[in-house]
C-alpha cells in the first residue's frame, strides 16, 4: 500500500442469481453465483497484492455479502478477520418491486415513474402491504429488529438515512482510532454512503455507479475530512 493514514476500503458484493434474471433483490437473501464468488476471490487477492490488511469488516446480514466476505478474506490469507454485520447496511428495501424483473416493473408502472424510483434520491417505489410475504416483518433473519425499523419500501434518502447512525455511531469512530475497515454492502446503500463522504447533490448522486467486485479506498485527514479516493483496479488505482 503506497501511503499510510486513515483509510477505509468500500465494496460492492459481487454478482447475484437474481442478477442473471435481471430481478429487483433489495432484502431477499439471495445467494451468489460463480461468477460474484469469483469476484470476491479476485477483490482479496488485489488487495492483498496492494498491501491492504483488515482489522475488521461490516457487512449487511445479507447471504451474498457473507458469502463475498468469506471468499475474499480467504482469498487474502486473513479468514479470521472478524465479520460484523447489521441490517443498516443492508440494500434499498424495493417495496413492492422486489423480485420483478424491469420488464415486468414497466408494464405494471410505467418506464418514466420506476426509472425515477430507481435512480432517483426522494421517490420510494410503491409499499409492499403489511400482509405481503416478501415483507420483511415475516423473515426469520429480520426477527430482532424493531417492527418499526421494518421497511415496506424505501427511498435512497431512506436507506441513506438508516444507514448513517451506523457510520456516524460505528464505523467512522473506529476509523479514527486507526482500525482498518472494510464495509461490503449493496449498491444503493454504497451510493448513498459516497454521496456523504463526497457531499453531492441529490442530482449527482444520480449519476454515481458502485461497479461490484471493485474495492474502492477512502482516505482521510486527522480530523477525518475526506481527502481523495480511488478505485483499486488491475494494478494500478483509478482515482475518482
Amino acid at each position: 500500500m503506497s501511503e499510510a493514514g486513515r483509510w477505509i476500503v468500500l465494496l460492492r458484493h459481487g454478482h447475484s442469481e437474481w442478477n442473471l434474471s435481471d430481478r429487483f433483490t433489495g432484502w431477499t437473501d439471495i445467494s451468489l453465483t460463480e461468477i460474484g464468488v469469483a469476484e470476491a476471490v479476485a477483490a482479496g487477492r488485489r488487495l492483498a497484492q496492494a498491501g491492504y490488511a483488515f482489522d475488521e469488516v461490516h457487512g449487511s446480514v445479507l447471504r451474498r455479502v457473507r458469502q463475498t466476505a468469506d471468499a475474499l478474506l480467504a482469498a487474502m490469507g486473513t479468514p479470521d478477520v472478524p465479520l460484523f454485520t447489521t441490517w443498516r447496511l443492508n440494500e434499498r428495501h424495493y417495496g413492492a418491486l422486489q423480485g420483478l424483473n424491469k420488464r415486468e416493473i414497466f408494464a405494471t408502472w410505467g418506464e418514466q415513474a420506476s426509472r425515477r424510483w430507481w435512480r432517483g434520491y426522494y421517490a420510494p417505489p410503491p409499499p409492499l402491504a403489511d400482509d405481503d410475504p416478501r415483507h420483511p416483518r415475516f423473515d426469520p433473519l429480520f426477527a430482532g429488529i424493531d417492527r418499526a425499523d421494518l421497511p415496506a419500501s424505501e427511498s435512497l434518502r431512506d436507506c441513506q438515512q438508516r444507514m448513517l447512525p451506523y457510520w456516524n455511531e460505528v464505523l467512522r469512530p473506529r476509523l479514527m482510532a486507526g482500525r482498518r475497515l472494510l464495509v461490503i454492502s449493496h449498491g444503493n446503500t454504497l451510493r448513498g454512503l459516497v454521496m456523504h463522504l463526497d457531499g453531492l447533490s441529490a442530482e449527482a448522486m444520480e449519476k454515481v455507479e458502485i461497479a461490484s467486485g471493485v474495492p474502492l479506498v477512502y482516505r482521510f485527514d486527522a480530523a477525518g475530512r475526506v481527502i481523495g479516493h480511488a478505485w483499486l483496479e488491475g494494478d494500478a488505482a483509478r482515482v475518482s
